[in-house]
């Protein structure tokens, strides 16, 4: 047997492989069978193919123009004149921390079975914001200023210059994603480019100008100087230098967000991600070092500031040690260059300025790039989901790469309303926490799958810890508080609201999520535990077994039960199958129940039995039906309409099922009426609790409870004639002689007792229980039937019966 199940699983594995193996080849580019359509066929296909990019080109090069952004040339060197060379590489390192742990969660998740197109799609709030126009009109208008330009002035600069840098971009999207890798590489080569003029600047010997600027080469003293921190203004601290420096390194998730255009993702996405990590990092670091060593904090940028002699009483500064005066500037606080002054340092230490402005471009243009590309792919990804309304317009795709050209005007039609807002500080900070709060759920997926230790999660990738990334999760919802508690507000209420949505909607999409394991774990763990746990009166629930046959054909019955039990209690709605009938159900036929209570929010189980007969079925599904204790205590039958017709060994059923979900008088609110409890006997309660449980619900709040015991003989003359028709309509079953005997007992004090309370308070009952009377083993089941429907005569509303079985289930019996 555990052969068998060893090879069959091992087999399905193999074929998944081999599968995959088979349909790729080794360039990437998915392969088809041969026929015999000839070579004309071959190359039709082949145009036909969508274009798909390795780990470099698609995932790689991706991350690093993201990751290379403006504060990367502007930024950076006046983060190292506040912080100090030491303290930014710490700021470095730990925002590198955060995304490399995210890194590892991402290939984690992503070598976890099949990956499709899509990528991180559940945070698609974050694509599609104004980082695609923003700095990029904000660049060009510097560079315009510089020159002496202006259009208009410097905010309608800002939106001419980024309505018509994405109009541009919107149409190199458009133009397919092998122009876009094509324009992609482009940016790269330009931005290797401008990282070699500025490296190879660092090694040219500083002339006068430069000097007076306060660039003077590779020096140890001014290394050594900004190796520590130099705070200035109300940002100089170290959290706020990190809250600056954190946004350039966010964007590992530009190639995974493209997964469904890469040749293996599972391979790519890992590969190409902490490979941009790595190189990115050694970037950062070495332009902080390196700036830093050729670089003073504070010049004037007047060449006639120069020292002559040795002379240097009164001097302020590292420049008297460089042979240069620029203390009446330090002093004043007027300085315009150096590194703590002059945003453009690393354009004016390269061996050619306009290489680095043409470098910024790269950055910006790239990633502005990047998100139209990504965030219209991500967000066709959610529209096919149809976890949302009124988003599936977007879902179409046009093309071999299933473009979405759709998405993509969406996309830049909000570009284009946040560049032509032109104020783009106060939601930069919302921006920021999107991607955090992305990294957080991320990270918090990976610890999820793997602390439910569910067997469907098998990554490939086994460089990752569980609490490495809870701890990326937790750090970065810290961050977002850290940064701007306010944004992080905002983005947890756009989250639980997209997400409440969905929980609400419970769409029809199964995932195998790890949500799903982790119930399961819970369940199991929960019922196990209760094993353990004595029964106490204080914790009784009426556990149910209710033998509805199919559910949808006996709605009354579920609605009812379903009633005082949801959310309380257990319920197992029946199905005797016959064994002549076994053939007629399928396991569609059982979804479709399943699917019919779910959708009547039926909070029950459904659990069909195949038997012989009805009894014997009842009796084995009553024993064997539940877990541990969670099993029923409490059997619910119908009462049949037809019992005098039908058979004791059969279950008519309707033909026709409601699978209109008809609404019953127990789905109705009952307003201020009276639920009757006519109360023969102690039971042990059942019959009190019943009602007062049906009182806690929402349609029953308003109805009164109101209980009847056993009085005096007032009525006894209303009983005769109650016994008379219960007489007249057993005569059709009676046998002779032997029948005598039963007439005998049914008229014993205890029946007439029980009838003197029939029928009473009629109009005013919407519910009536009653003691049920307990069988004889020698009471033929034609006379037991016809007691019950005595008891209920006349009555034109719901009656119940009920009979505990003198186990104590109210607190009234606690001490």
């Amino acid at each position: 047997m555990f052969y068998s199940l060893f090879k069959l699983y091992f087999s399905q594995e193999m074929e998944t492989r081999m599968e995959v193996v088979n349909t790729t080849t080794e360039s990437g580019v998915n392969s088809l069978p041969a026929t015999d359509g000839g070579n004309e066929e071959s190359q039709a296909s082949e145009e036909k193919a969508p274009v798909r990019f390795g780990w470099v080109t698609g995932v790689m090069v991706r991350c690093m123009l993201n990751i290379w952004g403006v504060i990367l040339f502007l930024r950076l060197s006046w983060i190292t004149s506040q912080a100090g060379i030491l303290l930014t590489w710490l700021i470095i390192l730990m925002s590198v921390t955060v995304t490399s742990v995210t890194a590892l969660s991402i290939s984690a998740i992503a070598t976890n079975g099949r990956v499709i197109s899509g990528g991180a799609y559940f945070m698609i709030s974050r694509s599609l914001g104004p980082e695609i126009g923003g700095p990029i009109g904000m660049v060009v208008r510097d560079l315009m200023q510089e020159f002496g330009v202006i259009m208009v002035d410097s905010i309608n600069d800002v939106r001419i210059v980024g309505v018509i840098t994405v109009t541009i971009l919107l149409l190199i999207s458009l133009a397919g994603m092998e122009w876009e890798s094509k324009t992609q590489i482009l940016f790269f080569i330009v931005l290797m480019v401008s990282f070699s003029n500025y490296f190879v600047g660092t090694f040219i010997p500083s002339n006068p100008e430069k000097q007076a600027q306060g660039i003077f080469g590779y020096r140890t003293e001014i290394f050594v100087s900004n190796l520590k921190p130099d705070w200035r203004g109300p940002e100089g601290n170290f959290f706020q230098m990190f809250a600056i420096f954190f946004p350039s390194a966010i964007g590992i998730l530009s190639g995974a967000n493209i997964s469904g255009d890469l040749k293996d993702p599972a391979t790519a996405i890992p590969k190409g991600t902490l490979m941009a990590i790595f190189w990115t990092t050694f970037s950062y670091l070495a332009i902080s070092v390196t700036v830093g060593s050729c670089v003073i904090r504070d010049a004037s940028g007047n060449v006639s500031d120069i020292l002559t002699g040795n002379i240097t009483d009164g001097c302020v500064g590292l420049g008297c040690n460089l042979g240069w005066n620029f203390t009446e500037c330090i002093r004043s606080q007027s300085c315009e260059y150096g590194l703590a002054n002059n945003l453009k340092v690393l354009g004016q230490v390269s061996g050619f300025y306009y290489l680095i402005t043409a470098g910024v471009f790269a950055a910006s243009l790239s990633s502005a790039l990047g998100f139209l590309v990504s965030a219209p792919k991500v967000f066709q990804c959610l529209c096919r989901d149809n976890l949302y309304p009124y988003i599936g317009f977007f879902a179409k795709g046009y093309g071999k790469n299933d473009e979405p050209l759709r998405a993509y005007l969406l996309c830049y039609i909000i570009a284009v309303a946040f560049i032509l807002i032109a104020e783009l500080n106060t939601i930069a900070a919302l921006i920021s926490n999107f991607f955090l709060c992305s990294y957080s759920l991320i990270n918090f997926s990976c610890f999820h799958a793997s602390i439910t230790n569910s067997p469907g999660w098998r990554p490939s990738f086994h460089y990752y810890s569980k609490w490495t990334a809870l701890f990326g999760a937790v750090i970065s919802v810290v961050l977002m508080f850290l940064f701007t508690w306010w944004a992080a507000l905002v983005t947890f209420c756009i989250i639980f609201f997209l997400f409440g949505y969905v929980n609400y909607n419970k769409p029809k999409v199964n995932w195998g999520s790890s949500v799903q394991a982790g119930t399961y774990n819970m369940a199991l763990s929960y019922s196990v535990s209760l094993s353990g746990v004595e029964d106490h009166v204080k914790n009784f629930r009426p556990q149910c077994l209710v033998l509805t046959g199919p559910p949808n054909q006996r709605p009354a019955l579920v609605d009812f039960v379903g009633s005082f039990t949801k959310h309380i209690s257990l319920m197992i709605c029946g199905d005797i199958i016959m064994e002549q009938d076994r053939h007629t159900r399928s396991q569609d036929s059982t979804d479709s129940l399943v699917k019919w209570m779910n959708k009547r929010r039926v909070r029950s189980f459904y659990t069909p039995f195949t038997a012989d007969s009805l009894r014997a079925g009842t009796r084995h599904l009553l024993q064997a039906s539940g877990l541990g204790k969670l099993k029923p205590n409490t059997l619910v039958l119908g009462f049949k309409t037809n019992w005098r017709d039908s058979s004791p060994e059969t279950d008519d059923l309707s033909d026709k099922g409601d699978s209109d979900q008809i609404k019953t008088v127990f789905q109705n609110d009952q307003g201020k009426k009276t639920i009757d409890v006519y109360w023969i006997a102690d039971d042990g309660g059942l019959t009190l609790l019943v009602p007062y449980l049906l009182t806690r619900r929402k349609h029953w709040r308003r109805s009164k409870v109101r209980v009847f015991i056993v009085g005096d003989e007032q009525n006894m003359e209303e009983g005769r004639n109650d016994l008379s028709r219960f007489v007249d309509s057993v005569a059709p079953f009676r046998l002779h002689d032997e029948q005598q005997d039963d007439q005998q007992r049914i008229s014993s004090p205890n029946l007439k007792s029980t009838l003197m309370f029939c029928c009473v308070h009629v109009n005013l009952m919407f519910f009536f229980p009653r003691s049920l009377p307990v069988p004889q083993s020698d009471c033929p089941s034609a006379l037991y039937m016809a007691w019950l429907d005595t008891l209920t005569c006349g009555l034109h509303c719901p009656a119940v019966l009920i009979r505990g079985n003198q186990q104590n289930v109210l607190t009234f019996y606690c001490q």
